[in-house]
């Protein structure tokens, strides 16, 4: 055993060992730690595995396992250091997981103990000094200067860790002197070798390309500049300090360094900030400069990082009024001084974790800070010496402790009063009102340092919570009133937002309403003058509507009060009050004006007396209206409106006090005034037409929406034409524009070379270097779909454009072009009858391409022949016959000289040469001979069936080699040149050519792929629309690409490929189905003999193919990592620049370190401009987990990190640490990158708790990780997305928008761009949603963006201006549940500060969609709830009251009034049938029918059918199908259409409607959002009936129900007197929107009526409805549990929204009481006694229902026989009873029937008012009574829904045609979808094998 510096004992272990060692052998599973990981090496298991608390350790087992092999002695010495150290950071092994990995690790070493043994030397302690001193010679001394960075800082790591375990072996006074030089050498340098990101800034050795750009120099100088900073010095406490932390107070490189002394900002932070600040201003300065001479940054690049970092601190402290402190003495270093602000922001933000969402915070804590700065730097001097001087902070945690915790913890125990979401808003405080605080002076009353006991953050202190006290239930203590504003749930939050909409509308109502009273009906009416005086009216209704909004906004802000200010209060009053006087005022007035008054208007017009003159109402008027003139004159002067609401001039102010409140954000959002003119004509000519059809058609509200479907749709449809979109959509109008494309290219993506002017217009000429430049991309893009098998070997090779374009006369298009176009000039030729060969060569040239293919099919023939021959002779002749062809064609006697009629033989023989030459040979003579045998027959073919006179070329040539003998004529073209036959380049004009020549058939269906041939036609499409132009990529802006992962998919396993569902399919299988010319490219690409893939690799490209066809994380980072590829290549052509006709490579005389030199660079560049990070959430724990997934993942994500060296990952670690004798959980973020076979950590920061509690988590776990981004745009990328690598080339130009310049002052803060859904092809509902979706992201948002400037932020993949972003609360919001929907917020915010979002359409990337219909419903509940939410917020409030009329019209109709259009066309329906039955069971319908007035009873009848089917949303599929009208052509989408109304789309949307209208209602009534997981796998599996129940039980069969018996009992009251045809009229709309409501969750269900899933599915549901609930058991387990849980909501509403539930379920009452006097045993009674009869009825029933339900409790186990007597006694009752009814009463069948229509709705209302009143019945004894009345409903319900789907399931077509209806995509292509659902697997897959 090693010996070490301690003592043995006896049996030769150490002292340290012996306790664990007898711990470890009374544990009986001591194995169990370390589980099976089969596919993952083990050795490395050990150091990844370490527990938190242990984390120390970690890097000495990693050592241990890189030097395994070369000294396994010493890894060992190494593992059992570990264990020592491990023992003694938690010797009693109370940590979590600590003893199992102890006991591990100590089964390891005495395994190890046994078989290692010294190499070097005899004992361990000499052994490790010599393998030490090796290591170091060999490695760190050999490799200085030679190595790179990355590779030195690994080694010493190692070297580090070595010394540490060598000093615990050798005793100190052992160790040599040679040992100890070098540890001393390894301790001083091994600083400047730590791991890197980007920049390895302070690596010594060999030279990185990227530390070489003479911009990273200039901006390394600026930031290390430290002249004149004077030294930190530490407090007389700090006196214990080591000699180590003195150095740090006393040394400071740049800075940074100097900030973090004198504050004490982290260094994990310091370093990450570094690098961040060098990266910004290197890529700011070198936009357009001259790279020579380049020393020091420009001026100009410092003021411009300042303007844009400090324009909103400015800003803040203007609005505040106080001295900004970016203060510049005179004298002083300006550039120093600004990036000292500048680092000292960055390292503000870098720390301040969930702060960062408080940007005004952020500004206040700088403020503070920066003060400090100045003060250090020009005003403190220390009294004897008189040197500046500042006590330096005590350690790198001052920051964070001080300023960053107490602000977390404050927020922290904000979020806990939320209990988990079900408190109301209005209870705690969110981000926002925290935030707000610091909007008002008063927050300076938190002074600096911050006083701990200022009102921010003693209001929050909480009451301890008791030992057995859950940790969500601390939620007491006293509560601090909201800052500006209340979140309510009401739906008043709809018209306090947009009152004026609401007040137009109902103004427009009643104006309309009294013109069409007029007996005239005409519109002209309105200038009559009493309709005139009339119309008047609507003044006193405006009145009373702005005193409701008074009103409103009195009440729902007064829990905000306590944070207002005294004026904002005053404002609030006064607003009222004046409403109020005015709504008194003018009905006042207007009583006296009025002629002939009568009732209350005579009563004030007496009361006002005669002293009041007529036109008083029309001066008051004059009053009223005067505010609105005036607004309306801003509104036509926006610059006027937007300088004055921006002041904060104190006058300013006063004249603005009473038309907006005073507020930091969401001043001046006025837009220019071609803008501002575009969207008013939108609106204008939209609400003329709403107003016009309403007028002569039917007034209602919400058809305003439909309006805007219809106008978007056309105003969209108008700008995308006018924007080029859909010019190219085909493959036949890409082969006509194709010769254009080259110039688009490089018009639109290559950068101007030096010298050259820019090309205004595309001409027909061909540009050799345009070409050239293209086929560089052009062959990437396709080799990139090659490499994703999207299309096979030979489609690639007829698409590629050949890379040695200098060998021919003619431009070489890609051979798909040019197909087919030899074999029919030879027919032309062969079979042409002229004499002229003008004649013929015109008809040849006729077709562009087809003169290319001949030219070029002869030049290459010439010179691939003439390139193998090595005989000169031989040579001499091949001139010769081409002399001969080219001087016939010159002197226009081809035809007379060449004889057509031989040229199919030739071709024949050229087809036969070309393929030999292509083949595969074993033996170079028998390959020789073939192709001499063949090239003798092609010559004499030339000579002797084709030219006239070609022996004489033969004889010619004999004659001219005199000296050789007569038989040398049968000998000719025998000498060849084989090697010419490997030569890469010939070989690829020889492919050429073959395809030239053989390909026959038009190549009109290459690609085969639908997939390739959309992104080959969107490439060459978007090169003809409008882009900026391309910059330089050294000019290009900076960009990051940020993706938030939590436990996705990474990579499929080969478990999960091949695990069969239900039915034995297999996801492999699946996909093989859906995509069957991807999976035959796959096979052709693996079984490729010449990549000779080992069974492991074809394993992995197995897992790989299936991998990037789902929406895994490893298809997103493969799509987001074509950028890099991109950016490399720019910088190749920008490097060839002249010399980019050697087609795409670099000139062949370069040599290998040339080539190495312009990699290197390339890379170089590449990470100046791009990074991407992932915010892998829950990594740490992924690594640490037993769980095979969470292992599997870690595995998949490291490897990704190998595989693509620039990725970086981000994560949440959690460790647990001893802090003053106690263990507590510490979190920190962390930055990884790929090294080696392990992830290494790059930057460390610590975190002042957990991030993810206090928010929603997405944006909390981008939050997280945006510290680690840079670049001045950030791009916000889904984990289900994808890119592709010809839509990165144009990247640098959508970037350009951010440019300053192109729009005036104004520039873009977010570039929306259209997204790609790929999940289209999967089945019917995938199309569905894939078109919706396509039409939102598309035509949706392009009129969004323009004309109306309401485009928010819907998603990914936006790019967003990051630096404008982050210095204002990040890319996104993230307050539980308010900000549900994280990512339109950002849309909110950036707006409200100021932003401009615009969208660009050429562009695009992909996005996965949901699929299956149980995935697509939680996606739209997940939508709709945030929908529900953001209508309660403030940042809808604001841009609702903030925007001109206009701009709120668009932002309501496309936002939360998309919703509430939604829920009033459902609530319609009801209103509708609940008049209908009211009507119908009173009489009054048919009183209306059958009066004698009533002539026209027909027309009558049509016109009560109110409910029209545009209502039911069929009109939203408008922009839909103007969209694939636009990019695919109108007969396609006129096929769409038709073939998804027959595929049932209509049934689909209409079921959606019902969700939308549910969860939004639900949320604004009583809250319960949720972020709800959709899965995004693959659906190909069976959802049974209960989970169909348990997920659209509420939302849709309740409801679906309940209209189902209206419409009945509509039917039946009705019969008598209506013709059914009226009846079917009047509810189609309705019974198809009820079929749709119940049934449509089920016609989606694969395989729903196949009888045994369906006989399965009864049983289950039947079991499920039986299990009794309880603690622990989950919903889908027991109906009771579920029940429990779907009630939730009302758990936690409010009294409001209790009252408002318990009045709509009464409601159900009108049935009992309409019925019961229909019935024939009442006899036509009206009296009250017949409805109180029938409440007896009911009560008696429930009474009965209740005794037996007693009786099985009590009696039925040891009372069966009283039990049973019980039951038959009240049977023979029952049966007296209703004999007696019947009978003597005059009961009837009928009225059986109709009490069932009657009860069951009271029924059904009684337990909704329990629901309601749960803590009231569950006190009174009846809550198991309820429980039991719903169990009994449930049952019901589910038996009425279930008896049609098992109906159906009898017949077998019925499952065969739902299997068509939902798969009918895929059948189309060749799907068979019938066999995969039956699992009647072929046998014979085709595999890889």
């Amino acid at each position: 055993m090693a010996s070490t510096s301690g003592g043995r004992a006896e049996d030769g272990r150490p002292p340290q060992m012996q306790p664990v060692r007898s711990m470890s052998r009374r544990m009986t599973r001591a194995g169990t730690m370390m589980i099976d990981h089969p596919n993952e090496d083990e050795s490395a298991i050990d150091s990844e595995l370490v527990p938190s608390s242990l984390a120390s350790i970690a890097p000495i087992l990693r050592v241990a396992n890189d030097i395994e092999e070369d000294n396994p002695r010493v890894a060992y010495l190494c593992r059992f250091h570990a264990f020592e150290k491990a023992h003694r950071m938690d010797p009693t092994s109370s940590g979590r997981g600590v003893r199992q990995f102890k006991t591990y690790l100590l089964h390891k070493l005495e395994k190890e103990e046994e078989i290692t043994e010294p190499m070097l030397a005899k004992s361990d302690p000499r052994e490790i000094q010599l393998y030490y001193q090796t290591f170091y010679e060999n490695n760190i001394q050999e490799g200085e200067g030679k190595k790179t960075p990355e590779e030195m800082a690994k080694l010493y790591q190692i070297a580090t860790v070595l010394y540490d375990v060598l000093k615990t072996v050798v005793p100190q006074a052992r160790i040599d002197e040679k040992t100890l030089r070098y540890a001393k050498e390894v301790e001083r340098k091994k600083e400047q070798y730590e791991h890197y990101n980007i920049l390895p800034l302070y690596a010594l050795g060999a030279k990185t390309a990227v530390m070489e750009l003479p911009e990273i120099k200039a901006a390394i100088i600026a930031v290390c500049n430290v002249d004149n900073l004077p030294r930190p010095r530490f407090h007389s406490a700090s006196a214990n300090l080591d000699e180590v932390d003195r150095e740090r107070g006393r040394s400071f490189n740049d800075i940074l360094e100097w900030l973090a002394l004198v504050f004490g900002f982290q260094r994990g932070n310091v370093a990450n900030q570094r690098e961040h600040l060098i990266l910004l201003l290197a890529n700011i300065d070198v936009r357009k400069r001259d790279l020579e001479n380049y020393v020091e940054l420009k001026p100009s690049t410092v003021r411009k990082l300042m303007e844009k970092y400090f324009k909103n601190y400015r800003s803040w402290c203007k609005y505040l009024r106080c001295e900004s402190y970016l203060r510049f003495p005179p004298g002083c270093d300006e550039q120093q001084l600004s990036l000292l602000y500048i680092s000292l922001y960055l390292l503000i933000w870098g720390e301040a974790s969930n702060v960062r969402f408080m940007p005004e915070c952020l500004c206040y804590i700088f403020h503070n800070m920066a003060n400090e700065v100045h003060g250090i730097l020009f005003g403190n001097v220390y009294p004897v010496t008189g040197d500046t001087y500042e006590a330096g902070a005590p350690d790198e945690e001052a920051f964070l402790r001080n300023v960053i915790t107490p602000i977390y913890q404050v927020l922290r125990k904000e979020v806990r009063r939320n209990k988990m979401g079900k408190a109301s808003h209005s209870k705690w405080r969110n981000y926002d009102d925290l935030n707000e605080y610091f909007w008002d002076k008063r927050c300076f009353r938190l002074k600096w340092p911050m006083n701990s006991k200022a009102d921010f953050f003693i209001h929050t202190d909480e009451i301890s919570p008791l030992p057995n006290e859950r940790h969500d239930q601390v939620s007491h203590g006293k509560r601090k009133p909201k800052t500006n504003f209340v979140e309510a749930r009401t739906f008043w939050n709809l018209y306090r937002s947009f009152d004026r909409m609401w007040m137009f509308l109902v103004l427009s109502l009643q104006t309309m309403i009294i013109v069409a009273w007029h007996p005239s009906g005409s519109i002209l009416a309105i200038f009559y003058e009493d309709v005139f005086r009339n119309v008047l009216t609507i003044f006193i209704t405006s009145a009373f509507l702005n005193l409701l909004q008074a009103t409103l906004d009195l009440i729902l802000s007064f829990g905000a009060w306590k944070s207002l200010k005294f004026s904002q209060i005053m404002r609030y009053i006064t607003k009222f009050l004046m409403a109020a006087m005015w709504a008194i005022m003018l009905p006042i007035t207007y009583s006296k004006s009025v002629q002939n008054p009568t009732g209350l208007i005579k009563f004030f017009s007496s009361w006002v007396g005669s002293w009041l003159h007529q036109s008083l109402y029309n001066y008051a008027i004059a009053l009223y209206v005067l505010p609105n003139i005036l607004a309306a004159v801003f509104f036509l002067l926006p610059p006027l409106r937007r300088i004055m609401e921006r002041s904060n001039m104190r006058i300013v102010t006063l004249i603005m006090w009473w038309a907006q409140p005073k507020l930091y954000i969401g001043r001046g959002m006025h837009e220019e005034m071609f803008a501002l003119f575009k969207y008013t004509f939108f609106w204008v000519m939209l609400l003329l037409s709403k107003l016009a059809f309403s007028y002569y058609v039917e007034v209602y509200f919400m058809d305003t929406q439909i309006w805007y479907a219809i106008f978007s749709t056309l105003f969209g449809g108008i700008y995308g034409a006018f924007s080029h979109l859909g010019e190219i959509r085909t493959l036949g109008m890409l082969r006509s524009r194709f010769k254009l494309v080259p110039s688009a290219f490089c018009i639109k993506l290559t950068p101007l070379s030096p010298g050259h002017a820019k090309r205004k217009h595309l001409d027909d000429t061909v540009d050799e270097e345009d070409i050239a430049r293209f086929s560089q991309v052009w062959n990437k893009f396709i080799l990139t779909m090659r490499d994703e098998d999207l299309i096979s070997d030979r489609e690639r090779d007829l698409l590629l454009v050949p890379s040695s374009s200098g060998d021919v006369s003619v431009v070489q298009w890609p051979p798909f072009l040019l197909a087919s176009k030899i074999p029919i000039a030879l027919d032309m030729a062969k079979d042409f009858k002229g004499k002229e060969d003008v004649d013929l060569f015109k008809k040849i040239k006729s077709e562009y391409y087809m003169h290319y293919a001949v030219v070029e099919a002869y030049e290459t023939v010439r010179d691939i022949i003439y390139g193998l021959l090595q005989d000169e002779s031989d040579k001499r002749i091949v001139r010769e016959i081409c002399y001969e062809v080219d001087v016939s064609i010159q002197q226009h006697r081809f035809l007379s000289e060449f004889r057509m009629t031989g040229m199919p033989l030739l071709s024949d023989k050229l087809e036969k040469f070309l393929k030999i030459l292509l083949s595969d040979y074993e033996e170079d003579e028998t390959y020789k001979s073939q192709i001499i045998n063949v090239l003798q027959d092609i010559i004499e073919i030339i000579t002797q069936d084709v030219m006239v006179n070609g022996h004489e070329i033969l004889e010619r040539a004999h004659f001219q080699s005199g000296d050789i003998e007569s038989e040398k004529k049968e000998q000719r073209f025998e000498k060849i040149d084989l090697r010419l036959t490997q030569n890469i380049s010939w070989r690829e004009k020889v492919v050429r050519l073959l395809l030239l020549v053989t390909v026959k058939e038009s190549a009109i269906n290459i690609p085969q792929s639908l997939e390739a041939r959309r992104r080959m036609t969107f490439f060459a499409n978007s090169l003809f629309m409008n882009m900026p132009d391309a910059p330089r990529v050294r000019d290009m802006l900076s960009f990051s690409v940020l993706t938030p992962y939590y436990k996705e998919d990474v990579l499929y396993s080969e478990e999960e490929l091949n695990k069969e569902n239900e039915d034995g399919i297999t996801i492999l299988f699946y996909l093989q189905r859906i995509y069957p010319e991807e999976w035959s490219n796959y096979c052709e690409r693996v079984n490729d003999l010449k990549r000779n893939l080992s069974e492991k690799d074809k394993a992995e490209q197995l897992r790989q193919w299936v991998s990037y066809r789902g929406q895994t994380l490893s298809r997103t980072v493969r799509g987001m990592m074509y950028y890099r590829v991109a950016l490399e290549l720019q910088c190749f052509q920008e490097y060839t620049g002249e010399n980019a006709t050697n087609g795409g490579f670099l000139p062949s005389e370069s040599n290998e370190d040339d080539r190495k030199a312009f990699t290197d660079r390339a890379r170089a560049l590449a990470d100046l401009k791009f990074t991407y990070v992932v915010s892998c959430q829950v990594y740490g724990n992924q690594k640490k987990s037993s769980e095979s997934r969470d292992r599997s993942c870690y595995n998949n994500i490291l490897q990704l990190m190998l595989k693509y060296p620039s990725l970086r990952v981000a994560y949440i670690d959690e460790r647990e640490e001893t802090v003053n004798g106690k263990s507590q959980k510490v979190f920190y973020s962390v930055l990884l990158k790929g090294c080696d076979k392990l992830d290494e950590e790059i930057y460390r920061i610590k975190l002042p708790g957990p991030p993810t509690e206090i928010g929603e988590g997405k944006p909390e776990n981008q939050n997280h990780a945006i510290i680690f981004t840079r670049g001045e745009a950030l791009q916000t990328i889904d984990m289900n997305q994808d890119n592709y690598f010809e839509e990165s080339f144009k990247m640098r130009n959508v970037l350009q928008e951010f440019d300053e310049g192109r729009r005036g002052k104004r520039n873009p803060t977010i570039l929306g761009l259209r997204e790609h859904i790929f999940t289209g092809s999967v089945s019917s509902l995938a199309w569905f949603m894939s078109n919706q979706e396509t039409s939102f992201v598309t035509i949706g948002q392009r009129v969004l963006a323009n004309p109306l400037r309401v485009r928010f932020h819907y998603g990914h993949p936006d790019i967003f201006d990051r630096i404008f972003h982050i210095t204002r609360g990040g890319i996104s919001k993230a307050s539980k549940i308010i900000n549900l929907s994280e990512d339109i917020f950002a849309g909110y915010n950036s707006t409200l500060r100021g932003g401009y979002i615009t969208h660009h359409e050429y562009i695009q990337a992909g996005k996965g969609r949901d699929v299956g219909m149980n995935q697509i419903s939680f996606f739209e509940a997940k939508v709709a709830n945030g929908n529900g939410e953001q209508t309660l917020s403030r940042d809808v409030y604001r841009l609702g009251r903030r925007f001109d009329f206009y701009r709120m019209l668009s932002f309501y109709f496309t936002t939360v009034g998309f919703y509430f259009s939604s829920m009033i066309t459902v609530l319609t329906v009801y209103v509708f049938l609940y008049g209908r039955l009211y009507l119908v069971l009173s009489g009054l319908e048919k009183e209306i029918l059958q009066s004698a007035t009533v002539h026209q009873s027909n027309a009558l009848e049509q016109a009560l059918a109110a409910q029209s089917v545009f209502q039911l949303g069929f009109l939203m599929v408008l922009p839909m199908v103007m969209e694939i009208g636009l990019e695919k052509g109108f007969r396609t989408a006129l096929g769409d259409f038709i073939i998804m109304q027959l595929q049932l789309a209509s049934v689909f949307f209409t079921f959606q409607l019902g969700t939308k209208a549910h969860y939004f209602g639900r949320t604004i009534l009583h809250g319960g959002s949720k972020y709800r997981a959709t899965g995004r796998g693959f659906v190909v599996f069976h959802a049974k009936f209960a989970e169909n129940y348990r997920l659209y039980s509420r939302s849709h069969f309740v409801k679906g129900l309940e209209l189902v018996i209206l419409l009945v009992v509509y039917q039946v009251y009705g019969t008598s007197y209506r013709s059914s045809s009226t009846y079917l009229y009047i509810t189609f709309s309705m019974w198809f929107l009820v079929t749709s409501w119940l049934f449509a969750p089920f016609i989606f269900n694969p395989s729903g009526f196949e009888w045994q899933k369906t006989v399965d599915d009864w049983t289950d549901w039947k079991r499920w409805m039986g299990n009794r609930g309880g603690i622990g058991i989950v919903l889908d387990k027991s109906w009771e549990s579920w029940w429990d849980i779907e009630q939730e909501h009302l758990k936690h509403t409010n009294l409001r929204g209790r009252v408002l539930e318990i009045l709509l379920a009464l409601r159900f009452l009108l049935y009992q009481y309409g019925i019961v006097y229909h019935l024939n045993i009442a006899h036509r009674d009206t009296t009250f006694l017949v409805y109180g009869l029938s409440w007896a009825v009911l009560l008696s029933v429930l009474l009965v229902l209740k005794m037996v339900s007693m009786g099985r409790r009590k009696f039925g186990t040891d009372f069966q026989v009283m039990f049973r007597i019980l039951k038959v006694l009240l049977f023979l009752g029952f049966l007296s009873i209703m004999t007696l009814l019947f009978v003597v009463c005059g009961l009837t069948v009928s009225d059986l029937f109709a009490s069932i229509l009657a009860f069951l709705p009271t029924g059904w209302a009684l337990l909704l008012i329990g629901q309601a009143l749960r803590s009231v019945f569950k006190g009174l004894g009846f809550w198991d009574s309820v429980k039991e009345l719903g169990r009994a409903y449930e049952y019901i319900m589910g038996l009425v829904i279930f008896t049609p789907i098992a109906v159906l399931s009898w017949f077998p077509f019925v499952s065969e045609f739902q299997t068509r209806l939902l798969f009918n995509q895929a059948f189309s292509r060749g799907l068979q979808i019938s066999m995969i659902l039956a699992g009647k697997k072929d046998k014979e897959t085709p595999s890889t094998k």
